[in-house]
């Protein structure tokens, strides 16, 4: 049976520092607009602020979807799944800010991810999660997966970019600057970064 939730404390902040592997979903406010789903799991890159707070790291490679709705409208779901133990789904339902690398705000969010994420040039934004609705259900269906490692390829792909290059690379992929549905996405050229 499901259960809400206050805050994010206890054997429920446990078990989302367990998962290798979570989901973030997003759609525009336009009912013909695309709906976002999107896998995290790159180690480190997800960190909880506090009792109503997350915060995952926003990685080159792909388009800004989430960005986009999340500048049109704010709203996002976290998703996790237990794929080893218990069967757990937990949901964050929540109000979604990407913090870009000019925000006066991006030094003080840094230190909350692992030390490997300073000098990584890939590094687009910091999405930052305000839970409105925290709750968990049973899982039974969800199937039995073991985690082997981490995929070593983003990291490995990213570290040849300079600033200069991958401020680039993001100008010439499709859907950075904008959605799919013509929403802002990142702010192009990128931002400095101050640290």
């Amino acid at each position: 049976m499901g259960k809400t939730h206050a805050r994010i404390d206890g054997r429920l902040r446990e078990f989302i520092a367990e998962q290798h592997l979570f989901f973030t979903a997003t759609a525009p406010l336009a009912d013909d607009g695309h709906v976002n789903v999107s896998p995290k799991g790159l180690a480190g890159s997800f960190a909880v602020l506090d009792d109503r707070t997350v915060a995952y790291l926003d990685l080159g490679g792909s388009g800004a979807e989430t960005i986009a709705h999340l500048r049109e409208n704010g709203r996002i779901t976290v998703m996790w799944c237990a794929f080893t133990g218990p069967p757990k789904i937990v949901r964050i339902h929540g109000r979604g800010e990407p913090v870009f690398r000019d925000d006066p705000r991006w030094d003080e969010l840094l230190p909350h991810f692992g030390d490997e994420f300073r000098g990584r040039t890939d590094l687009r934004a910091v999405i930052v999660v305000t839970a409105e609705r925290i709750s968990d259900t049973c899982g039974y269906a969800v199937p039995y997966l073991d985690y082997r490692e981490d995929r070593t390829l983003h990291t490995q792909r990213f570290a040849r970019e300079t600033e200069e290059s991958f401020s680039a690379y993001c100008e010439k992929k499709e859907h950075v600057g904008f959605s799919l549905d013509g929403l802002p996405g990142l702010p192009l050229p990128l931002p400095p970064r101050t640290t």
